[in-house]
């Protein structure tokens, strides 16, 4: 009777422990998920400030464009640098430092707002700062939450609530962003240090890192395993980046677009214009999180539903263009948004299920450069097309679109990796 009842205080110690650490690791994807959130925060939220920083600095549509340039650009180049250091050093140890050097790039941009005559130039240096910091941030998330869990289902249901909190970023960034720029213009900046300290704080506090079962394999020895890992599935990582680059390009140029129409042709600015961004916005987040649910490992199920999101944004941006009412715009954008929502989670979860764990880093590092391509291309490239080619601007979206959906078709398979 003894013997029973130590077996069943082993049995009741072990599963207590197993639910213990199934709640620490929801808190710590809760908290990991406070990072893409941040960073989303830090940058879309401009987009609905953009008209007002032209009248406030001077400057041309072109020129406040590079606002959000400017932070994806210096990303693209350091993001894949920040992979590799995050397989060999530790992710929390390349994101923490991040998440202060974002911090410190918002509190100049905001300074040179608020003390200086002519601030442009500085305030570029403070978001180029910020993209330094975010190039350490949110593309190690990614495998972060990878190497946290060994069920692939587990990995991809995180990943979808991952891509959930950065699209919820973006839909709380041009309510938020319109809100604080209703006081003064450049209030949004000193939000973004504020944000980062609590994305820090979780971090620490709420995040274990995965104890590192072997050491990082020698620099030549990891190179040479990039290259075989390239050479191996060219094809449908290739196609993944693409795909990657062309949806958030259609994204940011689009609400680059809305962003401009709202406040130009209908006059709707501050948290009204906001709102209405956040329309579109809501619907990809939503589309995100039940993707992510939804595909668990099935990457058949994953390629389809790429396939037919992309189908949603291609239709829905080519007919953009036939009509300026307000209403026809939107509910077009949120059938768009919902055909983005439901790629990206699936996107994430290719690269993290088919990729070793000690190149994933660097891998989806990669990856993010790749949207942060589409992010930066976005809105300056729309600032020229509204200029030049208003009439056939969205016809070339929806073109771009369909590349994406011929890249989805052939390139992954599933079936065959």
């Amino acid at each position: 009777m003894e013997h029973v009842e130590n077996i069943q205080s082993v049995v009741g110690k072990k599963r207590s422990k197993s639910d213990s650490n199934k709640n620490n690791q929801k808190w710590a994807v809760l908290s990991i998920s406070s990072i893409p959130l941040v960073m989303t925060l830090g940058n879309s939220m401009l987009i609905p400030v953009l008209p007002a920083m032209e009248r406030q600095l001077g400057i041309s549509p072109f020129e406040s464009s590079m606002i959000i340039t400017v932070y994806s650009i210096v990303a693209i180049i350091l993001i894949p640098v920040a992979g590799f250091l995050s397989d060999h050093i530790g992710r929390k140890n390349v994101i923490i430092p991040s998440l202060i050097i974002t911090g410190i790039g918002g509190l100049i941009s905001a300074w040179a707002g608020w003390k200086m005559e002519n601030p442009y130039w500085i305030i570029l240096i403070g978001r180029a700062l910020q993209g330094v910091g975010a190039a350490g941030a949110f593309p190690i998330v990614l495998p972060l939450v990878g190497d946290m869990f060994k069920s692939d289902d587990d990995v991809s249901s995180s990943l979808g609530l991952i891509e959930t909190s950065n699209t919820l970023g973006k839909v709380l960034s041009p309510i938020l962003g319109a809100f604080l720029a209703g006081f003064v213009w450049f209030i949004p900046f000193f939000s973004i240090p504020i944000f980062c300290l609590l994305s820090i704080l979780l971090m620490i506090f709420l995040v274990k890192s995965p104890k590192k079962k072997q050491e990082p394999i020698p620099f030549k020895k990891f190179i040479a395993s990039i290259k075989d890992t390239f050479k191996n599935n060219w094809k449908w990582l290739f196609a993944i980046f693409l795909i990657g680059i062309i949806l958030m390009f259609v994204l940011f140029a689009v609400l680059f677009f809305m962003s401009d129409i709202l406040e130009k042709v209908y006059n709707i600015k501050d948290v009204k214009k906001g709102l209405l961004l956040a329309i579109p916005l809501g619907g990809l987040c939503i589309a995100s999180y039940i993707t992510g649910k939804l595909i668990k490992e099935n990457k058949i199920l994953m390629k389809w539903i790429t396939f037919g999101g992309i189908v949603l944004l291609a239709g829905s941006i080519a007919f953009l263009g036939m009509s300026k009412a307000m209403w026809f715009m939107l509910s077009l954008f949120l059938i768009s948004g919902i055909g983005i929502g439901v790629g990206l989670p699936c996107l994430d979860a290719f690269i993290t299920s088919g990729i070793a764990k000690q190149e994933r880093g660097t891998i989806s590092s990669i990856y993010s450069s790749m949207r942060f391509i589409g992010v930066a291309a976005g809105p300056p490239i729309m600032a020229i097309l509204m200029k030049n080619a208003e009439n056939s601007l969205f016809y070339l979206l929806s073109g771009l679109s369909i590349i994406a959906l011929i890249a989805t078709f052939f390139a992954i398979k599933p079936d065959n990796e």
